[in-house]
């Protein structure tokens, strides 16, 4: 069965700058992808070419093996793909449903008489968080008044109501404490079990270990490693995550009083 999204050898640069350099991932049906690195890895570029904000220089991009350039976000919705940033683009005072149906709003009614279906919108709201199993205590509230990990709960439900096949999330658990990030962790892995492929963006290797199937480390836009999850532990991915080889000399040319190299 081809994979929900794949990427083989993709490139990106932008002028002399290379921000991608020959990065592989697939992403199949209730599994998840996560996608690990520092600032600077290149993320951010490979979250930008998945959801159709920037095009692939080199490498092929396919959507369930089918070869894909993307235009644009509407372009990857179209296809099924789906990107929740950190940065949640939410109306603070407007209730959660309104937020649900932003810019896809159903109307009642024909011409002069049409008008927005309110009742259809709260219905639909509610029943879409439940089936994820987000029992919010009122969907009128403004949803500026939830926290920041029911905030990305409800994002999470959203995309997956309007069709999405490919869950792709933008460090979601970044600005959040420990009990919040574990109830957003929750409903990533809710997505998962109802067969949704899921790209994971974090610099977390906790997080990540906690739901991914597996593990792709991203070095200055290269690969740095690739992993399921039967293969590392989550001591060996820290390592990884933290530089493994070169963290070790450091330490070595520290305890012989060297001047670290490169300094």
């Amino acid at each position: 069965m081809a994979a929900l999204v794949e990427l083989t050898e993709v490139s990106k640069h932008y002028g002399n700058i290379r921000a991608l350099d020959g990065v592989s991932l697939r992403v199949n049906a209730g599994e998840i992808t996560c996608v690990l690195g520092d600032n600077g890895a290149g993320k951010s570029t490979l979250i930008k070419i998945i959801a159709g904000l920037h095009q692939h220089d080199g490498g092929d991009f396919e959507i369930e093996g089918e070869p894909t350039r993307l235009t644009s976000p509407r372009a990857a919705l179209e296809r099924g793909v789906a990107t929740v940033y950190q940065d949640l683009a939410v109306v603070p005072l407007m209730p959660v449903w309104r937020n649900f149906f932003l810019g896809s709003e159903p109307v009642t009614g024909r011409g002069p008489f049409a008008r927005l279906d309110v009742a259809a919108m709260r219905r639909t709201t509610r029943d879409a968080l439940l089936r994820m199993g987000i029992d919010l205590r009122d969907v009128d509230q403004p949803i500026g008044t939830l926290s920041g990990g029911e905030r990305q709960c409800v994002a999470i439900a959203r995309a997956i109501h309007f069709g999405a096949k490919v869950l792709v999330l933008d460090e979601p658990t970044a600005a959040l404490g420990v009990k919040q990030s574990g109830v957003v962790l929750k409903y990533v892995a809710a997505a998962r079990d109802q067969g949704i492929g899921v790209v994971l963006i974090t610099h977390n290797p906790h997080h990540a270990y906690l739901v991914a199937d597996r593990f792709i480390l991203l070095k200055r836009g290269t690969m740095a490693g690739r992993y399921e999850k039967s293969e590392i532990d989550l001591d060996e991915l820290t390592r990884q995550m933290a530089g493994g080889s070169e963290l070790e000399e450091l330490s070595h040319e520290l305890e012989r009083g060297e001047e670290p190299s490169g300094s």
